[in-house]
């Protein structure tokens, strides 16, 4: 089936579990697979995003302001924690027997909570669904991740997601 998809992060490390194919991937849907590394909400990562997309709103960027705003902080933008999922995945887990993997993208995503800049957040992972697929790439596998986002001391996540990753040997 090729070689496995190696998922090394910048930090050096790599998914806690090995889910090997789409039998792998089947035999854990509706379970909850496992919780992401602690990682830091950073002023200096709010900034560098907001001036990537353009996305320079003063509940992002200006703290000053933000201490007399409506979360008393700046906040992170939701794209950016978004944009956060595929590492945070991987220090939970990784699957093997493909040679590609794809981002297919997102369905519901929803952000309940703010996420203020200084809080620690972690992502809780499910598999919801798996289906084999069949189509021009080759035989493969399309999974879904339901992925909520908790901050560490509040009641609310401040993202709930569905993730779609497409396999293809």
């Amino acid at each position: 089936m090729g070689d496995p998809i190696t998922t090394d992060v910048a930090g050096g490390t790599r998914g806690q579990i090995t889910l090997h194919g789409l039998e792998g991937l089947q035999e854990r849907v509706g379970q909850k697979i496992g919780t992401s590394d602690w990682k830091t909400v950073e002023q200096s990562d709010i900034d560098t995003f907001a001036r990537l997309t353009g996305d320079e709103q003063w509940i992002h960027t200006d703290p000053e302001r933000a201490r007399t705003g409506p979360f008393g902080a700046t906040v992170q933008h939701g794209f950016l924690t978004l944009g956060h999922a595929t590492g945070l995945l991987w220090s939970v887990f990784t699957v093997d027997g493909f040679g590609v993997v794809l981002n297919y993208g997102l369905n519901k995503v929803r952000f309940p909570a703010p996420l203020r800049v200084g809080s620690r957040i972690r992502m809780h992972v499910e598999i919801a669904e798996v289906r084999p697929l069949d189509g021009p790439a080759g035989p493969g596998a399309e999974a879904v991740y339901r992925l909520t986002y908790e901050v560490e001391g509040e009641p609310k996540p401040c993202c709930v997601a569905d993730l779609v990753f497409r396999y293809y040997a």
